[in-house]
């Protein structure tokens, strides 16, 4: 006997298994408009107190890539991997990480996303470069990855659009925050790539989407259950986010100091996260016969230049200026520079992530509602992190805007976001854990 909507509702609210069969024919009825916004409001509450097994995540995240399509990645030769970040502050891996991954051999196609809130977004820091086209039909993406390696573009609206409604509803039902939920709208829009792997860096701390440990490690657990019931080959590595990301957060900044990385520069942190994520993607490819081989690898197309290579090749065929490349200082900063002073001496403790990212929202760097355009030239740089020794009157951190007076005015946000003691603080390692099938 066929269940009415009414009645799934009813078997999971009351904690029951829902079938594969019906979990589909429901996401289809809503992509139809046969089940209403109500109806399908009231099931991801369901979902948010009963939650969903692994069958049932795989069933609804199937069903979900199903509702558009699939892109057809079958005429590039090796095993397609990318990378998902969970979000952070100052998180611009995406951008160094795909043609470094790409110059080592595993195809990296990658479709990203826009900051919304105090995270940034990949697509906007790209599109700091002059003339970087994110838009790109589904037959160049492909025919880019084949030829260079790897290409970055945005959602398109074929790709699980069925996750797009559910978002919208969730956002305004307080039910974001379910595992389950947030599994099947991570993984429905990347196997919507035509991938064969996946590495996904699932963020904790202050900054992070899951704030503890305890909820960062269920998470991983489930997209890697998940995704690989779903015949894909997935590794969660679980990384720090209680402070910015390396020292640059902004969009132009934030691609400059991404850049650095290519040339054998940039912060430690952002190049061993940079070089932690990469080699589990060569493990993933292929290429690599363990992690410690991979980051060799790794290491070795920064020196010898082909990452670099790589990435230029990439930004030309998006339409974007590949001379940044070469040279990142040309990215522009906004003019207008206010400096940020330690009010005592001792050591950095801390820097709160999430009121840098809030800050750089309220300058412009990020936006609240989805329809909002951002500043590429505003930003902020840390110029003291956790562990570094500070005197008085040191500059901890400088403030990039348009208008001075605004500008002023986050100064406060910015100083109130560094914690001061008098000795260095434990040091705390980036990778907090790593999770496989």
């Amino acid at each position: 006997m066929v269940r009415t909507v009414v009645e799934l509702i009813a078997a999971k609210r009351d904690g029951k298994t829902l079938e594969e069969a019906e979990i589909a024919r429901l996401l289809r009825d809503f992509s139809a408009g046969d089940v209403a916004d109500y109806q399908m409001a009231a099931f991801l509450m369901a979902v948010f107190f009963r939650g969903l097994s692994d069958a049932e995540t795989v069933a609804l995240t199937e069903a979900m890539l199903h509702s558009g399509s699939v892109l057809d990645l079958g005429g590039v030769p090796g095993v397609k991997v990318d990378k998902h970040s969970t979000g952070g502050v100052g998180d611009k891996v995406s951008i160094c990480l795909a043609p470094l991954v790409a110059a080592c051999g595993v195809p990296v196609p990658m479709v990203s996303g826009r900051g919304l809130g105090h995270t940034g977004g990949t697509l906007d820091k790209l599109e700091a470069i002059p003339g970087f086209r994110t838009d790109l039909p589904v037959t160049d993406f492909a025919r880019i990855v084949g030829e260079i390696g790897t290409c970055m573009i945005g959602q398109t609206k074929e790709i699980a659009p069925a996750d797009k409604r559910i978002y919208a509803l969730r956002d305004v039902t307080a039910t974001v925050e379910s595992i389950p939920l947030i599994v099947a709208s991570i993984l429905s829009k990347k196997l919507a790539e035509g991938i064969d792997g996946l590495v996904l860096d699932v963020k904790v701390g202050k900054g992070a989407f899951m704030k503890s440990e305890e909820n960062a490690r269920a998470l991983a657990d489930k997209l890697v259950r998940v995704g690989t019931r779903a015949g894909k080959k997935v590794v969660a590595v679980l990384t720090r986010m209680d402070a910015p990301l390396g020292r640059a957060v902004g969009n132009a900044n934030e691609t400059r100091e991404a850049l650095e990385v290519l040339h054998g520069r940039g912060p430690a942190d952002l190049v061993e996260c940079t070089l932690v994520l990469g080699a589990e993607m060569l493990v993933l490819g292929g290429k690599a016969t363990s992690v410690e081989d991979g980051t060799a690898k790794l290491r070795a197309a920064i020196a010898d230049g082909s990452a670099v290579r790589v990435m230029e090749k990439m930004v030309a065929a998006q339409g974007g200026d590949a001379s940044v490349v070469a040279d990142p200082a040309k990215l522009a900063v906004a003019s207008e520079l206010i400096e940020v002073k330690a009010p005592r001496s001792g050591f950095v403790l801390g820097i709160d992530a999430l009121a840098i990212g809030l800050t750089g929202v309220a300058m412009g760097a990020g936006r609240t509602r989805a329809d909002q355009a951002v500043d590429p030239a505003v930003g902020i740089e840390i110029d003291r992190k956790p562990g570094e020794a500070v005197n008085s009157g040191d500059v901890v951190a400088r403030i990039f805007v348009r208008d001075r007076a605004a500008g002023e005015k986050l100064t406060e946000r910015v100083a109130g976001a560094f914690e001061y003691g008098d000795a260095a603080p434990p040091s705390a390692p980036l990778v907090v854990g790593r999770i496989t099938a």
